[in-house]
């Protein structure tokens, strides 16, 4: 290298080290700052940050300190950015996002097998498959701590919310990559307590006056039923209902109505009969994504590979 190019990266050097020598705090008063200023409160802040308030207090004070500007003024009950501190925050999200990718890179090039791995999932899959699958995993590998979040909402794996998510739908950000493992159909189901009780449903006719048991967004999934097998139901169909698809399918079991599910989960429960079995099936995709970065780490692609193979079966394991 010519002695220009050296001088070149040694003034850099130079300059970098006289910026950070001129800070005047620290990554842990900017985090608690940022975490405040996104959740809107000290308390909110303390929990994600699993530290006191009085802690996170503290350090939001020594970042004002250090500064000389006030961040946060109080409204009533409401905790809003001043004008400086909305102007900090944006420099101090890119300060986080920094980190996190920093944290992506370390823990992707990570070989060492021991460590957790986070597993994010829509409920019912975190309750009636992950646990065997699971238990299989630990008796290959006991040195990887499995933490299992179990969420119908996407999980954010850009910000590692999780580091694997089977999901049903394809990601569409560019830094993830998934794998679409399996495809499995979904139908209507109901007991046969409920059936024997409400009689025989021979066609969606008979449908209008069946009691549904709802998952999720109530007019959601009666748009969804009517557009996609064309049920003549509405709101009032739906007498029972909850967020948790886990719940809903135990509902639907003890007899309080008819709910969509995947064959996956309703080939395990003899108990569960399939209604009106001419309607055409949904099919309902797995894919299993985790960001770039992780998939070069030992441990996370241990799991990853470890997902691949069973969900790749023509079966997924009984719940337990």
């Amino acid at each position: 290298m010519k002695s220009g190019g050296i001088a070149k990266i040694w003034a850099l050097v130079i300059h970098i080290c006289m910026n950070w020598a001129a800070l005047t705090f620290d990554w842990n008063q900017a985090r608690a700052f940022l975490v405040t200023a996104e959740l809107g409160s000290f308390s909110a802040a303390a929990r994600a940050l699993n530290m006191t308030q009085p802690t996170l207090g503290r350090q939001v004070a020594g970042l004002e300190a250090a500064l000389d500007i006030v961040l946060f003024e109080r409204i009533g009950r409401k905790l809003v950015l001043t004008p400086a501190g909305q102007a900090i925050l944006t420099h101090v999200r890119q300060m986080g996002e920094g980190a996190v990718a920093a944290n992506l890179t370390a823990s992707g090039r990570s070989q060492s097998v021991a460590g957790d791995v986070c597993i994010s999932a829509t409920d019912i899959f975190a309750l009636y498959s992950l646990p065997r699958i699971v238990a299989d995993l630990r008796r290959v590998t006991p040195d990887i701590r499995v933490k299992v979040l179990a969420s119908n909402d996407l999980s954010d794996l850009q910000r590692r919310e999780a580091d694997i998510a089977v999901r049903h739908v394809a990601p569409t950000q560019s830094d993830l990559i998934a794998r679409k493992v399996r495809e499995t159909d979904a139908h209507l189901y109901a007991s046969r307590s409920y059936l024997d009780g409400f009689g025989p449903i021979e066609t969606v006719k008979d449908l209008a006056r069946a009691d549904f048991v709802g998952v999720g967004d109530d007019a959601e999934l009666v748009e969804f039923m009517r557009s996609t097998w064309d049920l003549p139901i509405s709101l009032s169909n739906i007498r029972v209902a909850g967020e948790s698809g886990g719940a809903g399918w135990e509902m639907a079991r003890m007899g309080m109505g008819v709910v969509p599910m995947s064959e996956d989960l309703a080939r395990s429960y003899p108990d569960m009969v399939r209604v009106l079995p001419q309607l055409a099936p949904v099919k309902v995709p797995y894919w299993l994504t985790t960001h770039r970065e992780l998939h070069s780490s030992k441990r996370i692609r241990v799991v990853f590979d470890h997902l691949v193979d069973v969900l790749s079966q023509k079966h997924l394991p009984a719940p337990l």
